[in-house]
C-alpha cells in the first residue's frame, strides 16, 4: 500500500471515529487507529504484540480493530465493491475476453478456507476435510483480480453445495435479481450466448455458470473448452493468492470470535480492491503463486438441457477460435 493510498483511506474513515478526551489521557486519533488495524491485518501480529508495540492496552487494541474493520467496510464498500450493475458486468465481460480469452464472462467464482480457532459451542461445524477449523470465503472475481461479489461465513465442514446455495449470489441468480445482461452475439461470430460465470467442476452446471466437462478420454473440442475455462479461472485463484500475500493474517489461524473473523475477511477484501483501484495490478504477477483454494463443493442434481446447450455453444466457439499462444502466455 502506497502512502497516497493510506491517506486516501484515512480521509474516507477519519470522520467516523469517536475522539473522547478524558482527564487522565488523550484519545487515540484516527491515524493511529488505522495504523494499528492495518498492522494487524498485514502481519497477523497478536493483539498482545500490538499492544506492546503501540504502548496501548490489550483490550484497547481489540476494540480498535473491531471498530475499524467495520468502519473500513462501511465507508469503502459502496465505492470499491458496490452491487454489480449490467453496465459493470458488460465491462467485466469485455476485460475477460481481452485478458483471459473467454467471451461473455462476467467473472470467475471460487471459495477459500480461512483458518480460525475453533468457535465456542460449534462442535465440528467449522472443521473441514483438511483437518483444521475454517470459515469459507466465496468470491466472484473480475479480470483485474478485483472482488465483485463476496459471501463470508460458510462453515468449513460444508461440502454438499450448501454454502453456495445459501449464498447471496446464488439467491440473486435464482431470483433473477442479479443484473446479468441479456444474451448477445459472441465475438467475430453469429452465435448467440448468455453471459456466464466460470467455476470449477465442483459447482453445479447452470445456464449462467459454466464448469468443465467431466470424465476421461474427452474429445478434442471438450478438451479445448476445459483448457480455456481453466485459463480464465486463474483470475480468482490469483486474487486469493495476491490477497493472502499482502494480508498475512489470512495465512495464519485467526484467533478471534467467528463474528469478528467474518468482518475482518470482508474488510480485507475491500482493501484488496482499494489497492488495485488506486495502484493497478500487473497481470504478469510473479511474486505469489495462484492459490489452490481446495474448497470441496459437492453438488446434487442434474444440469438442465439449457445449461448443457449453453456450454456446447462455447465449446463450438472455442474450437472455431483457437488461441494463438505467445511467449508471454
Amino acid at each position: 500500500m502506497t502512502q497516497s493510498t493510506f491517506y486516501y483511506i484515512l480521509e474516507k474513515v477519519e470522520g467516523k471515529f469517536k475522539k473522547t478526551w478524558c482527564n487522565w489521557h488523550k484519545p487515540i486519533f484516527p491515524e493511529e487507529r488505522l495504523i494499528v488495524t492495518l498492522r494487524f491485518l498485514a502481519t497477523g501480529s497478536s493483539f498482545r504484540s500490538l499492544a506492546f508495540s503501540f504502548r496501548i492496552g490489550l483490550t484497547t487494541v481489540a476494540g480498535i480493530v473491531s471498530e475499524t474493520v467495520d468502519i473500513l467496510w462501511e465507508e469503502l464498500q459502496p465505492v470499491h465493491m458496490s452491487a454489480p450493475t449490467r453496465t459493470l458486468f458488460e465491462t467485466i465481460a469485455t476485460e475477460m475476453w481481452k485478458v483471459w480469452n473467454f467471451p461473455l464472462c462476467i467473472g470467475a467464482l471460487d471459495g477459500k478456507h480461512v483458518r480460525v480457532q475453533c468457535p465456542k459451542n460449534s462442535g465440528s461445524m467449522f472443521y473441514n476435510y483438511k483437518h483444521f477449523f475454517s470459515i469459507v470465503l466465496q468470491a466472484l472475481v473480475d479480470a483485474q483480480y478485483r472482488f465483485i461479489v463476496i459471501d463470508v461465513g460458510g462453515y468449513g465442514k460444508q461440502s454438499d453445495g450448501g454454502t453456495f446455495q445459501a449464498s447471496s449470489l446464488y439467491q440473486a441468480i435464482m431470483s433473477g435479481t442479479l443484473q446479468i445482461p441479456e444474451p448477445t452475439t459472441l465475438p467475430d461470430s453469429n452465435g448467440v450466448a448468455p453471459f456466464v460465470i466460470v467455476a470449477d467442476e465442483a459447482y453445479p452446471l447452470m445456464n449462467c455458470l459454466m464448469k468443465a466437462y467431466g470424465g476421461q478420454n474427452l474429445p478434442p473440442d471438450e478438451v479445448c473448452f476445459n483448457k480455456r475455462l481453466s485459463r480464465s479461472r486463474k483470475t480468482v485463484k490469483c486474487a486469493f493468492g495476491i490477497m493472502t500475500a499482502k494480508w498475512r493474517l489470512l495465512s495464519k489461524e485467526i484467533e478471534t470470535d467467528a463474528d469478528l473473523v467474518d468482518r475482518i475477511i470482508k474488510c480485507i477484501c475491500v482493501l484488496h480492491n482499494v489497492i488495485i483501484d488506486r495502484e493497478g495490478m500487473d497481470h504478469n504477477y510473479t511474486e505469489v503463486s495462484c492459490e489452490n483454494s481446495a474448497v470441496v463443493w459437492e453438488t446434487r442434481g442434474r444440469p438442465s438441457n439449457d445449461a448443457k446447450w449453453t456450454r456446447d455453444i462455447f465449446k463450438t466457439f472455442f474450437q472455431n477460435h483457437p488461441l494463438v499462444y505467445t511467449n508471454r502466455q
